[in-house]
């Protein structure tokens, strides 16, 4: 508002009323031009003075109206000074000196003179007016001091940003006819004539009462007239000008132009007051909409990740085994599948969610609105507590998937073995219990008893040799059951069936040689070189065997160690083997010594040994078996050595990377540590910095991609162990999310920082102090301070902590600093913690420094929309407000219950309190 009393200047009005000037604080004189004012020795044009004579009177008697009078002919009408006096009492609501009711001459000019020295008092300066000038019925002098009463009272206060009365009037006009076609207010004179100006700004104000879009600018009576008419019907605005004369002079009268537009100014303020306060209620609504909005988004990624969740945990727990490698092999295919494609979205997904959460709570704070509570079991820590469930439920079902194919491998082999030993067994035993249960004995001869006796001795011996075979049959097929072998019921079966039938044998060998035992003493001749040809020759045919099952004998091995003690006992084997060979020429031998001595005793033979089927044929093949056997083996055993040490150049290659990767990422999340610590430059510059800095760690991904696919071969290989270096696969990725969503954080925390200064008009200055201090005090560099360096830090800064006033009390007393600084400390730390971080640290300092909107303030705009009223109305709401910002209040508004209460009357001020959080005002 312009001070119109600056430099001790009064209002003036005359010829010598000064030059005309556009800035406030100026005289009344610089409301007009040089040109304008009125001179005693000059005629006004008649045209203006008619429009002066027309407008002036109607002003004067849209205010003697409220003392029930009026005034037919201006400069009559206050010659005798008593209307004169009433008008300004009137306008000025005070009281002026007491009129004189006398006729004569100078009764009047007294009542005049008192007329005249009230205006003086009001500080404008009259010159070239006089009381005498006034009773005498000078029509310009008259005008003249009228014109003056009308600035003083009716134009004097407008002023629209820091402009004067005039120049507050004509932007205020500009502004509000700058919609509409074919209207440029540039003066109070020739930018009315077309009257479109007035229409526009009734229009402005009141669109129900002119239908502006059928006026036409070349019918300027028309448009006049209906303004005019409009104003007085409606808007108690009298009619002021005439629209002949405006469209019949070159030049309408520019002081009852403005006179008439004062009028609507005055009309329609109390409308400047409702849009200020409109404005203000759409600024809260806008950021309460924003912020509902961001909490549904919210509420909708936190209930889509929870669900992810929940429905992932129940297939990472399924713990239900499978019968075979292939099917457990497909279940780690899947599980991988979902670790390369399904997982990593939901990383980001995770990250983006807190960071949306933490960018809410900061626009939340800087609109001092409450802090947003999510809905039950969908807080930041519910999220996290089903991640880590998550997490514990994908590490303990790749253990059992790798400890599960461990198991199912080592059941195939050990399957394998049972029933390639059951197989020799069982041809082993074809026939035996035949053979125990013949009756040959009956009727054979002394020496066919002798050697029934041998034989039956070898067979003991061959059946003694097997004991070894049948315990590990079924020591194998108690592994099986012990690992849960899915086909466990046929192998005891066939197990059982081997023991039975070994019981049986044993059972049957013992009966059979209680019964050869009995015609012993009848038995004196036997071949005792048979009978040692067969007793070498079984254990030597069973050595054989053994080493025939040996020499293809199934193995597994996972490391070089392994396969090269394979291949070393490969090759003690290998070195028995000449002794083998001179104990089956040994065995030959007594054969043939034996053929021999039958031929030189012309002994008749059978043909065939007596105690043994073990012939001289069958020991050859067998030997030639094992002999082809032998660079079998080799060749599988060099085979299986290739690979063990393909399988070590892949542990060495995953290791080699891992040792770098692995190091890298701990290097990195120092460093952010680091960074976020020491925090250089301004904001901008760091949030640069940082994003630079992301893209640098988001374009080392290749790195870990190379990664998974070296350990995907690794545990396509089954390689379950590595020597060569700490890192796991999981080691590996969890860094890494870590080091994203570390960085993800930091940048976000540096985004806040900005919303917190731009929001609350800190200074770079300012900002670079309040790190500097928190730093110092930060010792530790852990990102947050003690109560004790929290209060050093805010000492540090001028912050009088014992009191939290500028103008500190001397010596306050201990108990009222504790108080204080226990309500700073409950203000930065509403856990009771122990710690007050950075951005509790910033938010603390903004919030004590700057100011906000508050609940009254928004209390205080409702009430200028409802008119002075306890309570508003839909329809008042949806006159002065935008559509969605109308029904977003009226929706949320409870009705109101005082007792002043009209039907559809809404609560303004609890719902303003409760977009404060808020319980009363």
């Amino acid at each position: 508002m312009v001070d119109y009393h600056a430099a001790n200047q009064s209002y003036q009005y005359g010829p010598n009323s000064g030059s005309n000037g556009a800035g406030g604080g100026g005289s009344m004189g610089d409301y007009m031009a040089q040109e304008d004012d009125w001179d005693r020795d000059l005629l006004l044009d008649p045209a203006w003075e008619k429009q002066q004579r027309k407008t002036f009177t109607a002003w004067c008697n849209s205010h003697l109206r409220k003392a029930g009078t009026q005034i037919e002919n201006i400069d009559e009408d206050f010659r005798d000074g008593l209307k004169l006096m009433l008008l300004l009492e009137v306008i000025s609501g005070e009281r002026l000196p007491k009129p004189e009711r006398g006729k004569m001459r100078v009764h009047k000019i007294n009542n005049v003179n008192k007329a005249l020295d009230f205006i003086a008092s009001k500080g404008v300066k009259l010159v070239s007016i006089g009381a005498e000038e006034i009773v005498d019925g000078n029509a310009k002098m008259t005008l003249g001091m009228i014109w003056t009463i009308i600035l003083r009272f009716a134009i004097q206060d407008i002023s629209v940003e820091e402009t004067s009365a005039k120049e507050g009037l004509l932007l205020w006009c500009q502004r509000k006819t700058a919609p509409y076609k074919n209207v440029n207010v540039q003066n109070f004179h020739i930018s009315w004539k077309d009257g479109l100006a007035f229409n526009a700004l009734i229009h402005r104000h009141r669109p129900e009462l002119i239908e502006y879009d059928k006026l036409r600018k070349d019918d300027p009576v028309t448009n006049l007239n209906n303004a005019f008419e409009v104003a007085e019907k409606y808007l108690d605005i009298p009619k002021m000008l005439d629209a002949e004369d405006i469209v019949n002079t070159a030049r309408p009268d520019e002081k009852a132009i403005m006179t008439y537009v004062s009028s609507f100014y005055h009309a329609f303020s109390g409308a400047q007051k409702a849009e200020t306060a409109a404005n203000r209620i759409c600024k809260v609504l806008a950021v309460n909409q924003e912020n509902e909005h961001l909490m549904e988004d919210y509420e909708r990624l936190a209930s889509d990740l929870l669900e992810w969740i929940r429905r992932t945990i129940p297939w990472l727990e399924d713990r239900v085994p499978q019968k075979t490698i292939q099917e457990m092999q497909q279940k780690l295919e899947d599980f991988r599948d979902y670790r390369r494609v399904h997982k990593p979205p939901k990383v980001q997904e995770k990250c983006q969610l807190e960071i949306n959460f933490n960018t809410l709570q900061t626009k939340l704070r800087l609109s001092n609105r409450p802090a947003f509570m999510p809905s039950e079991g969908k807080m930041v820590s519910d999220i996290n507590n089903g991640w880590q469930h998550l997490e514990q439920a994908e590490k303990g079902y790749e253990e059992w998937l790798l400890n599960e194919i461990r198991r199912l491998e080592r059941l195939d082999h050990l399957a394998e073995k049972f029933r390639q030993k059951a197989s020799i067994h069982e041809a082993w035993t074809d026939g035996k219990e035949a053979m125990l249960k013949h009756r040959d004995y009956e009727t054979a001869t002394l020496s066919d008893i002798k050697a029934l006796i041998r034989k039956h001795e070898a067979f003991e011996s061959d059946l003694a040799a097997h004991q070894d075979r049948v315990e590990q049959i079924a020591a194998i097929a108690q592994e099986l059951n012990e690992l849960d072998y899915y086909d466990s019921h046929n192998v005891n079966t066939r197990c059982q069936k081997i023991c039975d039938q070994w019981d049986a044998l044993g059972s049957l060998t013992h009966s059979r040689r209680e019964a050869l035992e009995k015609t012993e003493k009848q038995l004196e001749t036997i071949d005792q070189l048979h009978l040692e040809y067969a007793k070498r020759a079984a254990p030597f045919n069973n050595w054989m065997e053994s080493a025939m099952e040996d020499l293809q004998d199934m193995f597994i091995v996972h490391t070089i160690e392994e396969i090269e003690g394979l291949i070393s006992a490969h090759d003690q084997f290998k070195s028995t083997l000449p002794d083998a060979d001179r104990e089956r020429e040994a065995i030959l031998a007594i054969h043939k010594e034996a053929q021999r001595i039958a031929e030189s005793n012309h002994i008749k033979l059978s043909g065939s040994n007596p105690y043994t089927t073990v012939t001289p044929q069958i020991i050859n093949s067998k030997w030639e078996k094992v002999q082809q056997l032998v660079p079998k083996r080799d060749h599988a055993l060099l085979e299986e050595q290739s690979k063990q040490q393909s399988n070590e150049h892949l542990r060495r290659q995953f290791a080699s990377q891992a040792n770098i990767v692995g190091p890298w990422i701990q290097t990195k999340m120092e460093e952010i540590g680091r960074i976020s610590i020491e925090m250089n430059g301004t904001l901008e510059d760091q949030l640069s910095h940082l994003k630079q800095y992301e893209r640098s760690i988001v374009d080392y991904k290749p790195n870990l991609d190379l990664l998974e696919q070296q350990h995907q071969l690794i545990q396509e290989a089954l390689i379950f162990d590595n020597k060569h270096t700490n890192y796991t696969m999981e080691h590996i990725r969890v860094g890494w999310e870590q080091l994203l969503t570390t960085i993800a954080r930091t940048i976000n925390e540096v985004e806040n920082q900005i919303l917190t200064r731009d929001a609350k008009g800190i200074s770079q200055e300012q900002m670079q102090e309040f790190r500097a201090s928190f730093n110092h005090f930060d010792k530790d560099h852990g990102g947050a301070l003690g109560p004790e360096e929290f209060k050093a830090c805010l000492i540090s800064l001028g912050y009088d902590v014992e009191n939290d006033r500028q103008d500190p009390v001397p010596h306050p007393p201990p108990s009222q600093g504790d108080a204080e600084f226990n309500r700073i400390m409950s203000v930065v730390d509403p856990n009771h913690s122990g710690l007050v971080t950075f951005q509790a640290f910033i938010d603390f300092m903004s919030r004590e420094t700057t100011d906000t909107d508050t609940a009254d303030q928004v209390i205080a705009s409702f009430k200028v929309l409802a008119g002075d009223k306890n309570f508003i109305t839909a329809e008042e709401l949806r006159r002065e407000l935008p559509p969605d910002q109308a029904e977003y209040c009226i929706a949320r508004m409870a009705p109101y219950q005082g007792p002043d209460a009209v039907p559809g009357a809404l609560d303004y001020k609890s719902f303003s309190t409760a977009l404060y959080g808020e319980s009363d005002l």
